[in-house]
């Protein structure tokens, strides 16, 4: 087991690789989604995910509504009132008096990672590319791990009982390959690499918008010091993380497994005392 919780640079060595290729990961730029949702359907056509239903939600033109076990990319659509005052990004309907917030969310690939950190069977493990990957073949469908996660990513599929999410595409990084959604992404909003050179990346075009009078633009996700340790897939987003359907502050929920497990172990002590204290006292 390695660590629940904290800064933590090597977070593969910290898995038991001794010598591991670089952390990779996303770095999704929604100020240039367009919402045309080319990264689901390779998503699910190159991992042969099911569909999830074809019926609209009635929430915008989304269809999916938010991540599960059969929707591992999935594009929000969120209509925001236009504030002709400052700059915006993004589609807009002045008429109408309405701008689209348009993003492409995805599992986290978190460092400190509470989904494998409460599966009782192995099933979920950290990959030499530092991401987080669920083998349905161990998968017993406990479900442990659904509430264990601070994102609402990982879900079990109806009718087959198994957790699925995201992978980012293990098959192709082992092979060498850029992960579906990215590669078929036209506008280059879903970025695919090594994290440290996305962390880079998305501070430059950070410090861009910024300068362009877009003060709302903010990362996500990007800091190695937040409450899960920084994400393997975080994003720039153009308002609060809220309105994507994101927690604001997310925390992961293992943190204090080990303080939880050592008061446990001293009640459970103190009771084997009393117990016992007990037992001897009426004997005399």
């Amino acid at each position: 087991m390695g660590s629940l919780f904290g800064r933590l640079d090597d977070v593969t060595a910290d898995a038991g690789y001794a010598d591991h290729p670089p952390r990779m990961g996303f770095f999704t730029d929604t100020s240039v989604c367009i919402g045309c949702k080319a990264c689901e359907v390779a998503c699910k056509e190159w991992n042969a995910v099911p569909d999830d239903g074809y019926l609209l939600t009635g929430m915008s033109y989304d269809n999916t509504e938010q991540l599960g076990a059969s929707t591992w990319r999935h594009v929000a659509f969120v209509e925001k009132p236009v504030d002709l005052g400052m700059p915006t990004m993004g589609p807009t309907d002045e008429d109408a008096g309405v701008r689209w917030l348009m993003s492409s969310d995805v599992c986290k690939h978190c460092t400190h990672a509470a989904c494998l950190d409460v599966c009782p069977t192995g099933a979920l493990f950290r990959t030499e590319f530092g991401t987080v990957v669920v083998q349905p073949d161990v998968c017993n469908g406990c479900g442990y791990c659904v509430p264990a996660c601070p994102y609402g990513v990982i879900d079990i599929r109806p009718g087959d009982g198994r957790a699925f999410k995201c992978t980012l595409c293990y098959d192709r990084l082992k092979e060498g390959q850029t992960p579906a959604c990215a590669q078929a992404c036209p506008t280059e909003s879903i970025q695919f690499g090594e994290l440290d050179d996305l962390r880079e990346r998305a501070d430059l075009r950070l410090a861009e918008l910024h300068e362009k009078g877009v003060d709302v633009a903010r990362l996500y996700g990007r800091d190695p010091e937040d409450g899960v340790g920084g994400d393997g897939a975080f994003f720039l987003l153009l308002d609060g993380p809220e309105v994507y359907g994101l927690p604001p502050d997310p925390v992961v929920t293992t943190r204090d497994l080990g303080s939880i497990w050592k008061h446990v172990g001293a009640a459970a002590a103190a009771l084997v005392g009393v117990g016992v204290a007990s037992f001897l006292g009426g004997r005399r």
